[in-house]
Order: structure tokens, then C-alpha cells, then sequence
């Protein structure tokens, strides 16, 4: 008889947060498939849980999946686990997870806390409806064009973001999306846990001067209003387009979505605009 696969969510930062159905699931498994088996032994050891560990990361997933599959339709339980929260949602589980439900193996979720949905609530910003979007590319024309199609998009937003591409990911952010309300969150539920809620353009000004951004982020941005679309003159309009066109998008192109966006119409925007 098949096992089971657990996908068990672990603290995000605090390793008082693991739950009692968390710790009780590790123990009972046969074995336990982690990200960074270093980091899951810490959490293990912090719970006097000796189990095998099975390392399970981005590199070595499409291979391992198939070998963990196999171990649990031999009749073993296993857990997956990652580094912090949840894991299977922007995280190589998702592989392991849907290699699973194609053989007919029983996924059973564990849950626990999510760094995006954690600085959702603390935010500040509505959390009615939301969209998660991960981290943004390294490839400058994705990147581009994975903010330009969030433009007009009335959820608010949640990205992950590293400390060394941080400024750079807010000065793409104000180019493409505008100066609009944004929460950084970085070290929840750690010691050094700190929430700045501000704009954009605000955050850019904090880290350009002696301030060094530090640790994992998650930015909450404010989804597009009409309000912001409103306000706009078709100077700001015409500066708008030019912000597009200055990362690598038609002109044409740039004159048509900021036309959708404001009201002015194409024609319009691309003769001030040359």
C-alpha cells in the first residue's frame, strides 16, 4: 500500500512558531525532503527529531522527485519541507507535489506561516484582494515586461526580493508603475524584524544614502486606482511613456498603454511625446 507525502510548512524566521501538528507530522515520517538539509537539521535538533533527510533543491528536483515518488509508492511517508514557510508555493515542492498527484499518491498539507501573506496583514494596504508575484527576473526584458503587465492591475502585489537587488528592483518599480504606496518588510518575526511603509520613491531615497538594505524582503505594493490614472496630466502622461520607452519598449507601444491607462488618446501622447 502507498504511503503518503505531507508538505509540511515550517517558522518563517521564529522557530517557537512550529506548530504541534508540524512536529508531530516530522516524527511520524519515514523520511524528510528538504531545500537546505543544514537548515532543516537545525529545526530538527531544535525538536529532538532524528529522521533521514533527503536533499531536494532547485538543481536536483526533476530526478529526486521521481526517486521520493517511488520510495512512497513502496509504502514509506514522507514530508517535504524548505528553508522558511511554506513549502510548494514559488519553491521547487511544487514539482514534487504534482509528480505525486500524477501517480495517485495522497498530498496532505500541514500548514504554517507565509512570508507573503505575514507582510500582507501588516502592510497596511488592502488585503481583500491580492496577487502574489514572487521574485521578479534577473533578465532585464522579463523583468520589464512582467512590471508592465502589472501596470493596471487592482490587486494589491506581493514580491520577494533580495537585499542586493533591491534598490534596483524599486527604481523599476517607479519607472513602470509610478510612485505609489509601498510596505518592506524584511527579518519577520526575528529579532531585527522592521516594516517601513512608505512610497517608492520613498524607499528609494532611505536606501540611497548610508542605509544598506539588509535580509530577505517581501514588498506590498498598492494595486493601480483610477484616481492615479485620473490625476494625471498629459504632460505626466507624456513623461509616463517616455519612462516605458527608456526600458526598451516601442514608442508606439508605450503611447498605447499609457493611453489605455489615462484617457489621452495615442495620437495625442506620441506628437508631444516627438
Amino acid at each position: 500500500m502507498a504511503g503518503k507525502l505531507y508538505v509540511v510548512g515550517t517558522p518563517i524566521g521564529n522557530l517557537s512558531d512550529m506548530t504541534f501538528r508540524g512536529v508531530e507530522t516530522l516524527e511520524s515520517v519515514d523520511f524528510i525532503a528538504a531545500e537546505d538539509t543544514r537548515v532543516t537539521l537545525k529545526l530538527l535538533n531544535s525538536y529532538e527529531i532524528k529522521k533521514p533527510l533527503v536533499s531536494y533543491h532547485q538543481h536536483s528536483r526533476s530526478n529526486v522527485a521521481q526517486e521520493i515518488a517511488d520510495r512512497i509508492m513502496a509504502g514509506e511517508n514522507g514530508a517535504i519541507v524548505t528553508d522558511a514557510g511554506m513549502p510548494c508555493v514559488s519553491d521547487p515542492g511544487e514539482e514534487l507535489v504534482r509528480v505525486c498527484v500524477e501517480r495517485g499518491i495522497i498530498v496532505e498539507v500541514v500548514p504554517a506561516a507565509s512570508a507573503a501573506v505575514s507582510a500582507l496583514a501588516v502592510s497596511g494596504l488592502p488585503t481583500a484582494r491580492f496577487a502574489f508575484e514572487g521574485f521578479l527576473s534577473t533578465v532585464k526584458k522579463e523583468r520589464r515586461e512582467h512590471l508592465e503587465s502589472l501596470i493596471h492591475d487592482r490587486h494589491t502585489l506581493i514580491f520577494y526580493e533580495a537585499p542586493h537587488k533591491l534598490v534596483g528592483t524599486l527604481e523599476d518599480m517607479k519607472k513602470t508603475l509610478g510612485d505609489r504606496r509601498i510596505s518592506l518588510c524584511r527579518e519577520l518575526t526575528k529579532m531585527h524584524e522592521e516594516i517601513i511603509r512608505t512610497t517608492i520613491g520613498g524607499a528609494i531615497e532611505y536606501y540611497s544614502g548610508d542605509k544598506s538594505p539588509r535580509g530577505e524582503y517581501v514588498l506590498v505594493v498598492e494595486g493601480a486606482t483610477d484616481s492615479d490614472n485620473a490625476k494625471l496630466t498629459i504632460d505626466e502622461a507624456v513623461a509616463r511613456a517616455q519612462s516605458l520607452i527608456d526600458g526598451g519598449m516601442k514608442p508606439t507601444e508605450a503611447c498605447k498603454e499609457v493611453a489605455k491607462a489615462t484617457g489621452y488618446s495615442k495620437g495625442e501622447i506620441y506628437s508631444r511625446l516627438v
